[in-house]
């Protein structure tokens, strides 16, 4: 290349530098950083061809290696002042030196095109950008997910991995409900996760409820094709009766129920079984509707149409009790509609949480069958004269869907916000190593303190992590911890230790606004009350957004509704809400508002409608007498 071509390169180069930096000044730390990205990649593929390998071409394999170091280094440095609230006019200078490293490595394409769908999507899972709720609330549910560690797409359509930090809030969910449902006087048992077609068929509502959903066996082997190319099912082992991967498990359960119950001296029979089950979505969103998923499932059998019908009541206050006193979600408490019950069941209840965008989450269900499994399967017990009886039957169950009830409810645009109770980890202790000068002295003390610290926290109950990288920048580890969600934060340093003291930062509700200097002696004590603080503040605020949520205004007409919620979706922030109006029960006039406005009657909730609040009012949709007071929104 001619000392002129490579001064021409060179000024176009620094001519593209500075004008990427000022448009990152002008849109700050908005999501437009992504976009600027983006944006410089298309610019350098406007530099000719031959330019740019003259430029990228003489890298040698350590000069690359050089180039990733610093790179990282100036990467972890930004952060840290990110988090630490730096100005705009602080960071431009090192966002240009970045950007100008990131040239030096990277070698744009020799064509600029117009980016896929694919690639836009391969590209935000590299980013570590979480978007506003106020922007796509949706996307930002996305991102957080991704971003904190929670879960990722796997090879499977529909099916997600769920990844250590996810799956520790599970554990810790289903400890808690676990223990609920031993008191509750459940066993727990396992069944197998492969259901014989002729079962389903047994139950006539239940089959035709999740026939769409079934993903279905029908072979028991593969074998190597004619020409030996690939893998297929093997003509030779198609089995007589297919076998449905486990939608739900009454079916089985209920067949195993008919060996299991004699004498009403059997009843009640409570089973509980904590798996997972395959239901085929075409749509889905992580945690809260995937083709698989966890869960618990509960079946019951009683002598009594009462006692099976307590049962399921009792059940849906145990759900409500988790919801709130461990994972500080409200939640209305209610029965559904006709339209909407359990396939095969005389009456759905059902916990509906209020998302922050306004819309519904069905958190859990039970189920009141009637006879129809005990007839179904033959299920019969001798009562105390002597006669045979058909059992009485219920079912109710609780999903991973309630990690995305968590997400929603309390996340803001920082990350995840975790209620206390449910946090894997409690309190992130971030230490701040003596300096090298200080000697081994200081090391020593610095470590008996943290060790004293940690035994302290423990000994009040609270889950402690202590964060000692000594390769991560301290800014950088206090925005990791925020992220997560964990709900304290304490940082100690030598100054800190020298004056008997620790700071205190809070991740959220307004105990977050500031830090906090604590004495290292009470330090423990004043963890565990704030911790207990913000587990009420958390949901009072939730309350707070629910009872605000719900349109309970007297004068509601379903052409407000209508208009309110037809064009409400998922990714508006904060959303319409729900609206609590009086209703004459009609499957066809509800059939009807699910098309005009794609809303459903979330429940019938119990509290307005064992007080009759229905009574003496007309239907708001058709003007007859109510039967009920209804729930009516768009949900998840």
């Amino acid at each position: 290349m001619s000392s002129r071509a490579t001064i021409l390169l060179a000024a176009m180069i620094l001519s593209l530098f500075l004008s990427t930096t000022r448009a990152f000044q002008a849109r700050c730390f908005s999501g437009s950083c992504q976009a600027l990205r983006h944006q410089f990649r298309q610019s350098v593929g406007s530099i000719p061809v031959h330019a740019q390998s003259a430029l990228f071409s003489s890298l040698t394999q350590d000069d690359k290696e050089t180039l990733e170091a610093k790179i990282k280094s100036k990467g972890d440095e930004i952060r840290e002042l990110k988090a630490n609230g730096a100005s705009k006019a602080e960071v431009a200078p090192l966002v240009e030196q970045l950007l100008k490293l990131k040239a030096a490595l990277e070698p744009p394409k020799p064509e600029a095109k117009k980016e896929t769908e694919e690639e836009s999507q391969n590209e935000n899972l590299d980013s570590d950008f979480i978007s506003a709720r106020a922007d796509d609330y949706s996307k930002w549910y996305n991102d957080l997910i991704r971003v904190t560690g929670l879960a990722e797409n796997s090879p499977v359509r529909g099916c997600m991995v769920i990844k250590p930090w996810g799956m520790s809030l599970w554990d810790r969910l289903r400890n808690e409900l676990d223990a609920k449902i031993q008191k509750h006087g459940a066993q727990n048992a396992y069944f197998p996760v492969l259901i014989p077609k002729s079962f389903l068929s047994k139950e006539a509502e239940h089959v035709d409820g999740f026939a769409k959903e079934c993903a279905v066996v029908t072979h028991h082997r593969l074998t190597a094709s004619e020409d030996g190319s690939e893998l297929i099912a093997d003509p030779e082992a198609e089995l007589e009766d297919p076998l449905i991967i486990r939608p739900t498990s009454e079916t089985m359960i209920w067949y195993t129920f008919r060996k299991w119950i004699q004498s009403h001296r059997d009843l009640p029979l409570k089973i509980n079984q904590w798996a997972n089950v395959m239901r085929w979505e075409m749509r889905t969103r992580p945690f809260l509707r995937t083709s698989e998923f966890l869960w618990q499932e509960g079946h019951t059998a009683h002598a009594t149409a009462e006692g099976a019908l307590d049962d399921a009541k009792a059940m849906l206050k145990n759900y409500a009790a988790v919801c709130e006193d461990f994972l500080a979600i409200p939640v209305v408490q209610g029965v559904k509609s006709p339209s909407e019950r359990f396939a095969g069941a005389e009456e759905t209840f059902t916990i509906e949480a209020l998302m922050q965008n306004g819309w519904a989450l069905q958190s859990g269900t039970s189920h009141f069958l009637g006879q129809s499994f005990g007839k179904a399967f033959d299920v019969q017990y001798q009562d105390e004269t002597g006669k045979q009886q058909t059992v009485w039957g219920t079912s109710w169950g609780v999903s991973t869907r309630l990690l995305g009830a968590l997400i929603m409810t309390h996340s803001d645009d920082a990350g995840l916000v975790l209620p206390p109770k449910v946090a894997p980890t409690q309190v992130v202790l971030v230490t701040i190593p003596p300096k090298k000068k200080d000697g081994e002295e200081a090391v020593r003390a610095m470590n008996d303190a943290v060790s004293k610290l940690v035994n302290q926290l423990e000994d009040e109950g609270i889950r402690v992590h202590v964060d000692d990288r000594d390769y991560v920048r301290m800014g950088a580890k206090y925005f990791e911890w925020e992220r997560k969600g964990v709900p304290l934060r304490i940082e100690l340093g030598p100054r800190d230790l020298k004056n008997n003291v620790c700071v205190f930062k809070y991740r959220a509700s307004e105990m977050s606004e500031e830090k906090k200097t604590v004495e290292l002696e009470s330090a423990a004590t004043t963890a565990k009350s704030g911790l207990q603080e913000l587990q009420d503040t958390l949901l009072r605020d939730a309350k707070t957004r629910l009872d605000q949520g719900i349109n309970r205004s007297e004068d509601i007409t379903y052409e407000h509704m209508k208009e309110a919620l037809e064009n409400d979706v998922a990714s508006e922030y904060p959303g319409s809400g729900l609206f609590l109006v009086p209703w004459k029960c009609d499957a066809d006039n509800e059939g009807q508002i699910k098309d005009d406005c794609q809303a459903t009657i979330r429940c019938y909730p119990l509290a307005e409608n064992e007080a009759e609040l229905h009574k003496g009012k007309k239907c708001f949709y058709s003007g007859e007498d109510a039967t009920h007071m209804a729930l009516i929104g768009r949900a998840f």
